[in-house]
This record gives structure tokens, sequence and C-alpha cells, in this order.
């Protein structure tokens, strides 16, 4: 072999292992931008699941206020649910229940469900015919979700 080709020989050789290193940078590179984006969605989510829980935190405060006015509405005699004030009533309710639903809260349905320990919190059983052991047949007190998380469980009276 003459000095020629064993320069080109060398070239060749210099030449694979820099392409080699390139590939290799490529690589880390690509699996740093990877890394970079997933830590980004991450991020996004967790500022996303804080905002909805620090709304979820206010509207706890003011969960009680629907419960009393649901309550107050369930005792309004039949024939006075056609006067304006009681509509007015109604509506206020009907607003409040949109407002949670647009932050994402949503009442846990309680009667004729199944007795859930983590959606649910019994303050009694009672004997009911025609109605299936660990029913619910009554609502105490409204509880609420926030997506898949129980911000407050519902109190109710189960059957026997």
């Amino acid at each position: 072999m003459d000095d020629q080709q064993i320069a080109q020989t060398e070239h060749e050789a210099i030449v694979a292992k820099l392409e080699q290193q390139v590939q290799e940078h490529l690589e880390g590179w690509k699996r740093a931008k990877a890394d970079y984006l997933n830590l980004k969605k991450q991020m996004e989510k967790e500022k996303d699941d804080i905002i909805k829980f620090s709304q979820a935190a206010v509207v706890m405060e003011i969960l009680p206020i629907y419960d009393n006015l649901k309550r107050a509405e369930s005792h309004i005699p039949e024939e006075q649910k056609t006067q304006e004030w009681v509509k007015g009533i109604i509506h206020i309710q009907k607003q409040f229940e949109d407002t949670l639903k647009t932050m994402g809260i949503e009442p846990i349905q309680t009667v004729g469900e199944a007795f859930d320990a983590h959606k649910h919190h019994a303050v009694s059983k009672v004997k009911q015919e025609g109605v299936a052991s660990d029913t619910v047949v009554e609502e105490v007190k409204s509880g609420f979700m926030l997506g898949d998380k129980v911000l407050t469980p519902a109190q109710v009276v189960v059957a026997e």
C-alpha cells in the first residue's frame, strides 16, 4: 500500500468516527428535546391542577350556601312554586350549578345509587322495603367532585 492509500484509509476512518459522533450527538439531542417537551407538558398539567384546586378551595367555602339553597328549594310548598320569587330562587340555584360545572365541579350522585365509601358518608342506616341493601335512599348533604377527585363526600342515608 502506498502513502496515498494509507492516507485515504486514515481519512475514511476519521470520517467514519466523526459520523458516529455526529449520530451520537444527534440522538442525545433528540432525547434531551423529548425530555424537555415531556417536562413542559408535565409542568403545564401541574399548573392547571394548582389552578383547579385553588378554585376548589374557594368553592369549598361557598358550597354550604349552595346546599342551603337546595334545601330551601326542597321545602317550598308545591302551590308556591309558580310565584315569581320562587322562580327567581330556583334560577339562582341553576345558575350556581352551571357555574360549578364550568369549573369542573360536579355533584356526587346519591339517591338510588349503590353506596360508595369513597364518595358517600353514611350518616345513618334505615330498613326500607323494596330497596336493596347498601343503596342510598336519602341525601342529607351534597357532595362534590373535581374531575375524579372527591372534594367533599355526600352525606347520605343508606338502606340496610
